[in-house]
């Protein structure tokens, strides 16, 4: 299926692809001001989600979707860090934020599944210092460590697992962070079809590793520093799939919504609950699922992206 859109480079070898509006709402006078930031999760790439594409064809005239590759698009994650992505990630908002400058565009970044952690990263972590967005919406923001744990005991291979987490962190621990662990007898790397650093390793299967920012067991102090760092001019909103298969059964979703959603309000920042929650029908990346499910997802979106405009233009007054 041909996708019409706009290829644009933000940065020497990074492109983001910028999806048309539907011509049939397109007028000569029309532009667009707003900008919808996408970035997937472990091994996405540019359309590898097909929920942007309906997304693009419902966004009002005033505003465009772009889905971002980076670094680590497809199997780049397995080298990379979140450190990195932030700082891509920065460079594909600034580059936007230069390209509609004239007519007071206003950023939201929305991230699927790992993405979500590199928002995080972005918008609490190495990142904070880097730029300023509008709005954040974290879209089946998973714990990696419990995914992979639950996955890897229902497999019988959890011992092997944890085998994997001390290789990788004795590595690290003697600067050998960069090495890339054998792929034979790798529970990750034969799941994941690639292999991995023991940094990147040990950043997504350790306690407090860089990428477990949404893990179920992580203390009220520790959300403090992450939920609970969001700047208040930063619209949050947070949606997962009640059917994501990458959510241990044991986990209620809509609790921990609310656990994230009082760590951000007790701190001072900004949350838009009304849209937030899970999705009825969902998993984990919607695609295949039914159009009303879909739908359902991308509603809640747009009336996110509605409140970021309207709370941008009353802070104009």
């Amino acid at each position: 299926m041909a996708h019409s859109g706009t290829l644009h480079r933000y940065a020497k070898r990074l492109v983001a692809f910028e999806h048309a509006s539907p011509s049939s709402r397109e007028t000569p006078t029309t532009s667009p001001t707003h900008t919808l930031l996408w970035v997937g999760g472990l091994t996405d790439g540019l359309l590898t989600v097909q929920y942007p594409s309906t997304i693009a064809k419902s966004l009002p005239t005033n505003w465009r979707i772009a889905e971002v590759l980076i670094s680590s698009s497809y199997e780049g994650f397995a080298t990379g860090s979140l450190e990195r992505d932030a700082v891509e990630l920065a460079q594909a908002i600034k580059y936007f934020q230069d390209l509609r400058s004239a007519s007071g565009g206003k950023i939201v970044v929305m991230g699927h599944s790992t993405g979500c952690q590199d928002i995080m990263e972005l918008v609490v972590g190495t990142g904070k210092a880097l730029v300023h967005i509008d709005g954040a919406i974290l879209q089946s923001g998973v714990s990696d460590r419990e995914a992979f744990t639950s996955l890897a005991d229902r497999q019988g291979v959890k011992k092997e697992l944890h085998g994997l987490v001390d290789r990788a962190r004795g590595l690290v621990e003697k600067g050998k962070g960069d090495e890339v662990l054998p792929k034979e007898g790798n529970f990750m790397a034969q799941l994941l079809g690639t292999s991995l650093t023991a940094y990147r390793t040990l950043s997504l299967l350790a306690k407090g590793g860089d990428d477990d920012y949404f893990s179920s067991d992580l203390e009220d102090s520790e959300l403090d520093e992450t939920f609970g760092a969001f700047p208040n001019e930063t619209l949050l909103l947070i949606l997962f799939g009640e059917l994501d298969q990458y959510v241990p059964a044991e986990i209620d979703k809509e609790g921990l919504i609310e656990r994230w959603a009082h760590v951000v309000r007790r701190n001072g920042g900004t949350m838009d609950e009304e849209h937030s929650g899970v999705v009825k029908g969902a998993h984990h990346n919607l695609n295949g699922d039914p159009e009303d499910v879909v739908q359902d997802l991308v509603q809640r979106v747009l009336g996110f992206l509605m409140g970021v405009e309207s709370i941008s233009k009353d802070a104009k007054l």
